[in-house]
């Protein structure tokens, strides 16, 4: 296993989202090799989100990236599945505490929980509440879409979904096309070269499918 040389296109125009590609090279998070992804599938390449939302300067850098794209959104919970999530939605949390915005944070485990409160979603989702959902890749959207079924049986309304990367392997397509506004900070092509954009976000209606709101 060796460590990747960095390629990928950068999708947020603001500083942070810059100084996190910088923080991913820095602690090694593209890695080259045989890896086995959740989705079950093989591949020569693998992104290690946690190496980054585990660093000091990572999760700081993430959690001022997410918030500043959510400001004006009208979010007021941000959540995902366990355990990419973890450390992004805590990072988001106390970032929007230091700028006095109040925001509900919330877990979607894989599988209930078969003790204690028997829970699905760990944390404070209340129904009616508009969120956003992050994790740290997408692929074949699995993940992704298992948080936000969940969020949406508990009659709750997803308005944003944002990821660290897009590995550009279906997994965006599928959310754009079912209207879901879709945002990654960094995309991760199958040895994709390094393409920094001016574009800021990536909406539902770019791949034919109506926002929701």
């Amino acid at each position: 296993m060796t460590i990747y040389a960095c390629p990928w296109e950068l999708q947020l125009n603001i500083e942070s989202a810059k100084r996190i590609k910088e923080v991913a090279c820095e602690v090694g998070a593209f890695l080259q090799g045989e890896f086995t992804l959740a989705s079950g599938r093989t591949s020569d390449r693998y992104f290690d989100g946690k190496l980054i939302t585990l660093s000091q300067e990572g999760a700081y850098e993430v959690g001022k990236v997410i918030a500043e794209e959510l400001e004006g959104t009208g979010v007021n919970a941000v959540g995902g599945l366990a355990t990419g999530a973890y450390p992004i939605v805590t990072a988001v949390a106390l970032v929007a505490r230091q700028s006095g915005w109040q925001i509900s944070t919330f877990i979607v485990r894989e599988q209930r929980k078969k003790h204690g409160t028997m829970r699905k979603i760990e944390g404070h989702l209340k129904e009616g509440s508009r969120v956003a959902i992050v994790d740290d890749v997408i692929t074949t959207g699995g993940s992704v879409i298992k948080a936000i079924k969940a969020v949406e049986r508990a009659n709750c309304r997803v308005v944003k979904v944002i990821v660290l990367v897009d590995r550009v392997e279906g997994g965006s397509d599928k959310l754009l096309k079912m209207g879901y506004d879709f945002t990654s900070l960094m995309k991760y092509p199958a040895g994709g070269e390094v393409i920094v954009e001016e574009s800021a976000a990536v909406a539902g209606d770019a791949a034919g499918g109506a926002i929701r709101r």
